[in-house]
């Protein structure tokens, strides 16, 4: 069942929506977008200063500016999003996810303008909107609730008192939190004060509300929800559900459906008591049903518990799209417009899906944002990728040259695998990921298949700590690997001189006017690598690595070990030999299904100092230590100047033997691109 698919039975216009103004930005705007296009509805974008050349203004009909970069100033602010409805007579606002689509006071605005929300109620909204009210709402309705203390004694006695009645380990939440803030894991009574204090100071600045619950800490907790509609007809129904485990910093990372290890009746009883939420707040649109459940085990009928309950579309909502064929922005408008539902049993599921969330972030640090120019990305036409039976769909919204803005979550795009068992879409999933560019910043890529890669995931043994205990999954050491960087040199410079086959065509390594020796600079997580081409031909390649290694890479025609283009059922049959492919800024290796993905800066010849008497910068960036003083006597290759450029640090060596001259920047310089850095005269000359 293919993106984007609906059952048009069900279609029954009554109140058309004709213009939709999306009050968000990023990626969600663009697939908002993307829908209204396909339905005949016109779309408006809004943007701030920092989104002025952002892909989803340029994919919209009209744009229209509402402020400073900072949301507070812009995307939050209710008055201006009302105002430029208004402005571009849109019927209709999509609130996306995050920015104002939980904001019962945007609703009502909406209403008072006469625009259509395309959400549930202000009313659904407050009832779910507090963690500890809507855990009552929820035992009333019967279901089932994690044990804990709901109350509105907060005084610190108290609740720890509670928590002792309840037993250790336990959770001391936010009332008014979500993104994992506001949240502590206490694991014993000595400890409770100070994560308390903790805890009341995160939520009173992230929510304005100290106010905290507690509750018992689940064992080998998994995070599974349920993907419920409503319409104004009364309908509810279940659109099965997503598990959503793999986690850091108590945000999602990783997401499929269905979840692994469901069984039919656990299904009907989670599925059952997700629409009894529902139904107790007669919600309207789409929203997710969340619970906790014991994954120490066999998942059980007695063991899940509400969570909490999300009132807008979730950013893992392709993962149900896929198993069901349903595009759900489009049932969320068609809902909007009075339409009804379809039936729960005209509601189907085949296959399964898996999401991975491609950010601009550092995992070796503590997954800590990378902001920065986002030099190139490829592809650049993005489509949905399942149109084309690649296995893989992307979601994006962010183009080459764009910018990863500190103010915005850095989410670079969603790659979402499909196929007909878990084990299909993994490999796709990885694939998808394998496929993307995305150069200039930092990513989580590597990561993320290496999550995927695992043993232990493959076999569906999930649980949200998943990634806190495995320190093994931010990266490998790919300097062990140095035959990657030759490899992408060979590839690189087969593209330069036009091979059209191999890279590995007879590339002597021939240049009017210069020596046989091809020189190529890497960068991977910061260290820069150096591969001289010393000679290649069809059957081998030698190189020089850092001017120390010699490598010698060796070709199989019979093996084919290295290619340029491979689908993942090919990579599978590799079953003693690496399957290289090779792109213009990684390299990513597959063995047995399994992939890694090694990381690469090409730099131009300036990177090379374009004279052997000056060191310029390589590309814009911020000097943070000099190593030399004019009048000091150098070596080829000695450490001059380290500079930090997109996120990463460059030591720039000097280019040949000489004696300090001139030194063109000072430690905390910003310098633009081909800079003077250093120049060198001739010792013999002093």
């Amino acid at each position: 069942m293919g993106f984007g698919t609906t059952r048009k039975r069900y279609m029954t216009k009554t109140k058309k929506i004709t213009k939709i103004l999306i009050a968000n930005r990023g990626e969600i705007a663009c697939r908002v977008i993307k829908t209204a296009r396909k339905m005949g509805i016109a779309t408006v974008a809004v943007y701030s200063d920092a989104d002025r050349k952002a892909l989803h203004m340029r994919m919209a009909d009209e744009a229209v500016h509402i402020g400073p970069s900072p949301a507070v100033e812009s995307y939050l602010v209710i008055e201006k999003i009302i105002a430029a409805a208004k402005e571009t007579d849109a019927d209709a606002v999509h609130p996306g996810y995050g920015f104002l689509s939980e904001n019962p006071d945007f609703v009502r605005a909406c209403e008072k303008a006469k625009i259509t929300f395309i959400g549930p109620s202000a009313e659904a909204m407050e009832a779910m909107g507090l963690k500890d009210a809507a855990k009552k709402l929820m035992d009333a309705a019967g279901v089932p609730i994690t044990p804990g203390y709901h109350g509105k004694d907060q005084s610190p006695k108290l609740l720890k008192a509670k928590a002792g009645m309840i037993g250790y380990p336990v959770l001391i939440k936010a009332v008014a939190g979500g993104g994992g803030k506001g949240m502590r894991k206490v694991e014993a009574e000595s400890d409770f004060d100070a994560a308390l204090a903790s805890c009341r100071r995160e939520a009173a600045s992230s929510f304005g509300n100290a106010d905290v619950l507690i509750e018992k800490y689940i064992q080998s907790p998994r995070h599974i929800e349920v993907q419920v509609f409503g319409d104004s007809h009364g309908n509810i129904v279940h659109m099965f559900e997503r598990d959503c485990s793999l986690q850091r910093r108590h945000q999602k990372v990783i997401e499929e459906a269905p979840a692994p290890g469901m069984t039919d009746a656990v299904r009907k009883a989670m599925t059952d008591a997700a629409i009894n939420a529902a139904k107790a707040v007669n919600y309207v649109g789409a929203g997710t049903v969340e619970f906790i459940v014991d994954g120490s085990g066999k998942l059980r009928t007695d063991g899940f518990w509400f969570m909490e309950m999300n009132t807008r579309l979730q950013v893992e909502h392709p993962v149900t799209e896929m198993i069901t064929g349903l595009d759900l922005v489009e049932w969320q408008i068609r809902v909007a417009q009075g339409e009804k539902l379809p039936k729960q049993k005209d509601v189907k599921m085949d296959g399964h899906a898996i999401e991975a969330r491609l950010y601009a972030e550092e995992p070796e640090n503590d997954f800590l944002p990378s902001s920065g120019l986002l030099y190139s990305i490829y592809p650049e036409s993005w489509k949905d990728k399942d149109e084309d039976n690649s296995g893989y769909r992307i979601d994006t919204g962010v183009q080459s040259k764009d910018y990863i803005s500190i103010f915005y979550d850095p989410m670079i795009a969603k790659v979402i695998g499909y196929g007909n068992d878990r084990d299909e879409a993994n490999v796709n999933t990885r694939f998808g990921i394998c496929e993307i560019q995305a150069s200039g910043i930092k990513t989580n890529s590597r990561f993320l298949i290496n999550c995927l890669d695992k043993q232990v995931f493959r076999d569906g043994k999930l649980s949200t700590s998943f990634i806190p205990d495995r320190p093994e999954l931010i990266g490998e050491n790919i300097e062990g690997r140095p035959e990657i960087f030759v490899l992408a040199a060979l590839r690189l410079e087969s593209r330069d001189i036009k091979r059209s086959c191999s890279p590995f065509t007879s590339t002597d390594g021939w240049r009017l006017n210069q020596s046989n020796v091809s020189t190529w600079i890497f960068s991977n997580d910061g260290k820069v690598m150096k591969v001289d081409i010393l000679t290649s031909n069809d059957s081998e390649a030698i190189a020089l690595v850092n001017s120390e290694h010699s490598i010698r890479i060796s070709f199989e025609p019979s093996c084919l070990p290295i290619s340029s283009l491979y689908k993942p059922e090919e990579a599978l049959n590799f079953y003693d030999e690496w399957a290289y492919a090779i792109r213009d800024d990684y390299v990513s290796l597959t063995r047995n299904g399994t992939f890694t993905k090694a990381f690469f800066q090409k730099f131009d010849d300036r990177f090379l100092n374009g004279s052997s008497d000056t060191l310029t910068a390589p590309m814009p960036g911020k000097i943070i230590a000099l190593n030399c003083a004019i009048g000091d006597t150098v070596s080829k290759d000695d450490p001059l100047i380290v500079m930090e450029a997109m996120k990463m640090e460059q030591t720039l060596n000097a280019p040949r033997d000489g004696i300090i001259a001139e030194i063109g920047s000072k430690v905390g310089e910003l310098v633009i691109d081909g800079a003077l850095l250093v120049r060198l005269e001739d010792i013999e000359e002093k």
